[in-house]
C-alpha cells in the first residue's frame, strides 16, 4: 500500500509530505495506481521548483519520497506553494477514492 502523509504548519499551510511504499495493484511497469501517484507528486514538485521557484528539501528513493518546504518564505511564496500542494492533495485524494485498498492519505495538523 502507498502511504501518503501531508503535514500542515500551525497556520494551515502544507509544510511537508511523504510518500512511502508500493500499491501492489499490479506488477512493476503495469501498476496504474503507482503511476498515477508518481505523476501527481512529481508534477507538484516540478511546480514548486519551476513555477514557484522554491527549492524544497526533496529526497526520492525507490518507493519513498519526502519533500519539505523551506521554513523561511515570503507570504506570496507561501500562498503559491500551498496552492500547488493542495492541488496535489486533491489529486491524491481522487486516486484514493477509486483505489482505497492501494493508497491511504493521512493529514497531520499543526506541525
Amino acid at each position: 500500500m502507498i502511504r501518503v502523509t501531508i503535514n500542515y504548519d500551525r497556520e494551515g499551510f502544507v509544510s511537508s509530505f511523504t510518500v512511502k511504499g508500493h500499491s501492489g495493484y499490479d506488477e512493476a511497469g503495469k501498476d496504474i495506481v503507482c503511476a498515477a501517484v508518481s505523476a501527481v507528486v512529481q508534477t507538484a514538485v516540478l511546480g514548486l521548483t519551476d513555477i514557484a521557484g522554491i527549492k524544497p528539501d526533496y529526497h526520492q528513493e525507490h518507493g519513498n519520497l519526502s519533500c519539505t518546504l523551506p521554513s523561511e518564505m515570503t507570504d506570496q511564496d507561501r500562498l503559491l506553494t500551498d496552492t500547488i500542494l493542495r492541488t496535489m492533495v486533491i489529486g491524491l485524494k481522487s486516486i484514493e477514492y477509486g483505489y482505497k485498498s492501494f493508497i491511504s492519505i493521512e493529514e497531520k495538523e499543526g506541525k
